[in-house]
């Protein structure tokens, strides 16, 4: 499992040229699924995200999570972070989770992470074209893979 995570003031999406969804200060996800994720990956992930202290504090350095400030999260799944583009000029997508186990875990790692905080989250739909409007903050903009914890 692989998240892009962006420290933003707003994030809209639009589907059809109509707002889907919505949300203020808070923390959009870009999270992509591969085969090999478990419940283990939803699970350390959420924890790791909920815990990540890249909100200011009082002094300006970084110490608070989104607990602590009680922001907002968007969750929008992207397949596309498992894109290989070691061959030549077009991506591949190997690594990528099919569908239909994609949006199993999608949806398993949506229902934990509102299962584990009292937060406003929002998401996307799966596997629908989407427009993304955000103002990232920071800007401050962190990668995560549950396969490679550095």
């Amino acid at each position: 499992m692989r998240v892009i995570i962006q420290r933003v003031d707003y994030t809209e999406i639009s589907i059809n040229n109509m707002v889907h969804s919505s949300i203020r200060k808070g923390l959009l996800l870009l999270l992509g699924i591969e085969v090999a994720d478990t419940q283990d990956d939803i699970d350390w992930l959420i924890n790791k995200i909920l815990h990540l202290r890249i909100f200011s504090d009082g002094d300006g350095l970084m110490n608070l999570s989104i607990l602590d400030v009680q922001g907002d999260i968007m969750v929008v799944s992207q397949f596309t972070l498992f894109a290989s583009t070691k061959k030549g000029t077009r991506p591949g997508f190997i690594r990528a989770a099919k569908p239909d186990f994609a949006k199993t875990i999608y949806q398993d790692f949506l229902d934990n992470i509102k299962s584990k905080c009292t937060l406003n989250i929002e998401c996307g739909v799966f596997g629908v074209d989407m427009q993304l409007k955000l103002l990232n903050n920071g800007p401050v903009t962190i990668i995560i893979d549950t396969k490679n914890k550095e």
